[in-house]
């Protein structure tokens, strides 16, 4: 591989591998109100959004960083009051105890408006209008969740890039493949990936934190504990599930620290990398080796999404979990034919997860994933592997992942609008 090619797909890690403050969606609704609000120049008086149907389940049920609120009326308002699109998916970074009192107000004066866009085929999509007087201005996020399309003011358009649905799916960059994850992972120049640690050290850094804490359903801080080692054993997999669900539970639960997202979910972030960082740590395996598979199970992910786009009806813990199980296959010694055994095992296990939105209890399927992971490793390096004869699978590594992205896309199109009508009519 060329500078070059390595260079493209380096910028692409960078590109996809980045720092969020809370659950991408509701941040990113407040990064679209933070830039509406910039463009009116004033803080809003009143403020509409609407929502792709993707977005407002992801955005529902989840916890916003420092607030001790969920959901989106209090990310809107924050996004009006302090927000700042120049922080991307940290636009709440400078969140404070006087803006939450003001951003309470705000919302109890009814001055926040939430809908379903309809008419639209993204399913990344949030469109923000905020008023003061006379005056309104519009910003509109697609596609990706920092991705602007259209800006303007009163009748103004200031920033406008047409697209279609067909540039709302991630771009095949750098023609990615199996092999070409496995072979950029495993050579490239150690001085070249080593940012990746960074992602680690961030990550671990919230699970810590989480065991010091009572977040969410304090999943991944039980697990941690003694009181069920009689059940779940004491060693590296119960290090594995209980570092990463705890991560997860800090984060759902709106914890202000920072997570090393990857593909626009804090999420996948987590499920990316502590896995990997558990067992490196557990195994006591060198810094290289770490950062290859931090490389390998972050660009694994990054590849399956390509093809699955931003948001779907499948969870994406059955991604991540899928480049953790390469990582972790990679740390225990596996060859490439291994670690495509590790994919194949993954996919023949947890597809067809549903996403139903970003909450709490995620932490509960980021352990199943992760357990997933554990099995698809240890039966990959005794070099057993789920055969083509077997639903899904087929016997190219690429076409299982193909296999796995159209039924997460196409085959469960149906799937959101049926989860997001059951969300919404609870009694």
């Amino acid at each position: 591989m060329d500078a070059t090619e390595r260079k493209q797909i380096i910028d692409l890690i960078k590109n996809e591998v980045v720092p969020a403050i809370g659950c991408t969606e509701p941040v990113a609704v407040a990064l679209a109100v933070a830039k509406a609000k910039e463009t009116l120049g004033s803080v809003p008086e009143s403020i509409e959004v609407y929502l792709s149907d993707n977005v407002l389940k992801n955005a529902m049920g989840v916890g916003i960083p420092g607030t001790g609120m969920i959901g989106l009326p209090i990310s809107i308002a924050l996004g009006a009051l302090v927000g700042k699109s120049e922080y991307g998916l940290e636009v709440l970074k400078d969140v404070n105890a006087d803006a939450i009192a003001n951003g309470k107000r705000m919302i109890d004066e009814k001055r926040i408006s939430i809908k379903r866009k309809t008419g639209i085929t993204e399913k990344l999509y949030i469109e923000a209008i905020c008023c003061a007087g006379n005056d309104s201005a519009k910003a509109v996020i697609a596609c990706g969740h920092t991705n602007f399309i259209h800006i303007s003011r009163n009748d103004e358009i200031i920033f406008e890039k047409k697209i279609d649905s067909s540039e709302c799916k991630d771009s095949e960059c750098c023609h990615l493949s199996m092999r070409k994850v496995y072979d950029f992972a495993t050579t490239a120049p150690i001085d070249e990936i080593s940012f990746i640690l960074e992602a680690g050290k961030m990550n671990m850094s919230i699970a810590e934190e989480s065991f010091n804490n009572n977040f969410g359903h304090t999943l991944g801080k039980m697990l941690h504990g003694h009181q069920h080692d009689a059940l779940f054993g004491n060693g590296i997999f119960k290090d594995i599930v209980s570092y990463t669900s705890a991560a997860c539970d800090a984060r759902m639960a709106g914890c202000p620290s920072p997570v090393m997202s990857n593909s626009g979910s804090g999420n996948q972030g987590i499920a990316t990398t502590v896995p990997v960082c558990i067992y490196a740590r557990d195994t006591q395996q060198p810094e290289e080796k770490l950062i290859r598979a931090l490389i390998l199970s972050n660009l694994t992910s990054i590849y399956i999404k390509q093809s699955l786009g931003r948001l779907s009806a499948l969870c994406g813990c059955v991604v991540a979990s899928t480049g953790s199980s390469c990582g972790i296959t990679y740390l225990m010694g596996g060859t490439y034919e291994q670690i495509c055994y590790s994919v194949k095992n993954m996919i023949a296990n947890i597809t067809g997860m549903i996403c139903d939105g970003a909450k709490p209890s995620c932490s509960l399927k980021i352990a199943t994933g992760i357990s997933s992971a554990a099995f698809s490793s240890m039966l990959a390096m005794e070099n057993h592997c789920v055969s083509c004869v077997e639903g899904i699978i087929d016997n190219d590594v690429d076409d299982c992942i193909r296999n796995l992205t159209l039924i997460g896309t196409s085959g469960m199109n149906e799937t959101d609008h049926y989860v997001l009508d059951i969300m919404t009519s609870k009694k």
